[in-house]
């Protein structure tokens, strides 16, 4: 007689192939396990950055999970890899911190250009037109984006958490003596010693410790444990159509569409490398669905009220753990669904907790600037204009901008234009036109 889990491996068997990609179900749902225990601090964060921009705190956590389990969804289906997808960190930096308060526009208008972009993103996956505008980047460029973003990350966690603010000629050190100041640098050394130990989940349970020590302090306000999720309806659809022809609409979906498209093909590399799932030219077979995975899910999220939805490089920890298959996305996104009974302890945590996960996540996207190639002056300028630009402009955008039209220009009058390519020319002479910088 066939039992309930005999039957169930099979179906995953044949879903999943997992023979032949040499796994077994018990190691695929382990690393979905760890790959969501790695990523999940973004429930707690995302609703806190878009709260900034005055969106639903609550609303924003049922869209930020429901995003990441359909976005996962597709790409374990469909993809059949062990990757995981959520609202990326950066993107939703930028839709708060620039487009809302840095430019001035709604929240609303921010999440139309996401919608627009991930409308964008599937045709450019499906048309395969992605590889021209991704060749067309500069390498050092790229890596600056990632580098800045990091700073910019960082810069913000340091700022919520009031341990540096405005003052003196420009910024000084804020009140260190503070209960939020203090929790932060708590958080900051547990979370550092986690990752000294290679703890896996070192975020997510930073957080919730530092949560839990800041209640005695006065910082965290207990609330309940269970609770059906939060309501979508504050956030979900509010888009607005007035502006989607103005030149900010058009800067501000290129950006989102930009860090999208190399985050998630420099994730999807870098993770499917170590999981030596690369074929013998170095690409990733199935790379198209794997985008459209991303792109499906960034159209949701903007649809139920978050911002852009990206693969995520903490699905190298699943891997590590032997995961091959979409059995490990399905279990991530199983557990995400999960945690969507559990709002009132996400939505809880004190930005002081989240703080330090700001400040390390800005670490880890620092590592591509040991490959930026700082002797070539024409390449090194534009690549150290575009990480500076991010956290001092207190914008993303104006990062990219400074270092596209800076890479154009110092190549164009040092005689080497022919390493520019066409769409950075165009790109390039748009950003003046319009004035951005």
């Amino acid at each position: 007689m066939t039992t309930n889990s005999q039957a169930s491996g099979g179906f995953f068997e044949k879903k999943f192939k997992l023979k032949e990609n040499n796994t077994d179900t018990k190691t695929e749902v382990l690393a979905g396990i760890t790959t969501f225990m790695t990523m999940a601090y973004i429930l707690v964060v995302n609703p806190i950055t878009l709260a900034e921009a005055g969106m639903d705190k609550g609303g924003v956590f049922t869209a930020t999970a429901l995003s990441a389990v359909i976005a996962t969804l597709v790409m374990a289906f469909y993809a059949n890899y062990p990757f995981a997808l959520a609202p990326g960190m950066g993107l939703n930096a930028f839709f708060a911190y620039s487009v809302v308060l840095g430019m001035g526009h709604s929240w609303q208008f921010a999440l139309t250009a996401v919608f627009l972009e991930g409308i964008i993103f599937i045709i450019l996956s499906t048309f395969k037109v992605r590889e021209a505008i991704f060749d067309a980047i500069p390498t050092n460029l790229k890596k600056a984006v990632s580098v800045g973003i990091g700073l910019f990350i960082a810069f913000i966690g340091l700022s919520s958490a009031g341990i540096v603010e405005q003052g003196g000629a420009i910024l000084t050190l804020g009140n260190i003596h503070s209960s939020e100041a203090i929790l932060a640098l708590i958080g900051l050394v547990i979370m550092g010693i986690l990752l000294a130990k290679q703890v896996k989940g070192a975020l997510l349970i930073g957080i919730i410790v530092t949560t839990i020590i800041g209640i005695p302090m006065g910082v965290t306000h207990p609330s309940g444990v269970f609770s059906l999720p939060p309501s979508l309806k504050p956030v979900a659809f509010k888009f607005v159509w007035d502006e989607i022809f103005t030149k900010d609409m058009f800067v501000v979906m290129f950006t989102f569409l930009f860090v999208d498209v190399f985050d998630t093909i420099g994730t999807l590399v870098g993770v499917s490398s170590k999981a030596n799932m690369l074929d013998e030219d170095g690409k990733l077979p199935k790379v198209s669905q794997a985008l459209m995975a991303d792109a499906i899910g960034t159209v949701a999220g903007a649809c139920l009220g978050t911002s852009t939805v990206t693969t995520y490089v903490e699905s190298a920890s699943g891997v590590a753990e032997g995961g091959r298959t979409g059995l490990t996305a399905f279990t991530t996104a199983c557990l995400f669904a999960l945690s969507l009974l559990f709002a009132p302890i996400f939505i809880m945590v004190p930005a002081a907790a989240t703080a330090p996960a700001l400040i390390l996540v800005g670490l880890f996207m620092m590592s591509p600037i040991k490959d930026i190639n700082l002797d070539d002056f024409t390449e090194a300028i534009p690549a150290f204009l575009a990480i500076i630009m991010m956290p001092l402009a207190y914008s993303i955008a104006e990062g990219i901008v400074f270092g596209m039209v800076s890479y154009v220009v110092l190549k164009l009058l040092t005689g080497k234009w022919k390493d520019v390519s066409p769409i950075m020319y165009v790109l390039a002479i748009l950003f003046v036109l319009k004035g951005f910088i």
